[in-house]
């Protein structure tokens, strides 16, 4: 998947995971790939749903200080939405 391994490129290049820089990158080269996603497949599968949902489950282990937290509040303290949402 694409979108996958744009988003383990910003894993691997990054060193620093400030979140304000993660947050900038995913949503400049990951978020818009997931947004086309969202559109064109209308997501009528949850088979579908839950690959485009790993990505952003991805993205929340890349911040050590909220790995704690549950994924919906996750989500929101990053301002993400989850993909039925969008």
């Amino acid at each position: 998947m694409k979108i996958s391994k744009m988003l383990g490129l910003i894993k691997r290049t990054l060193v620093n995971r400030n979140r304000k820089a993660l947050l900038s990158l995913y949503k400049a080269i990951v978020k818009q790939h997931l947004e086309y996603c969202c559109s064109a497949w209308a997501s009528h599968y949850v088979k579908d749903k839950e690959l485009l949902e790993k990505v952003q489950h991805r993205f929340k282990r890349l911040f050590k200080d909220l790995q704690d937290i549950e994924y919906p509040q996750h989500l929101d303290c990053l301002g993400l939405r989850t993909t039925e949402e969008r």
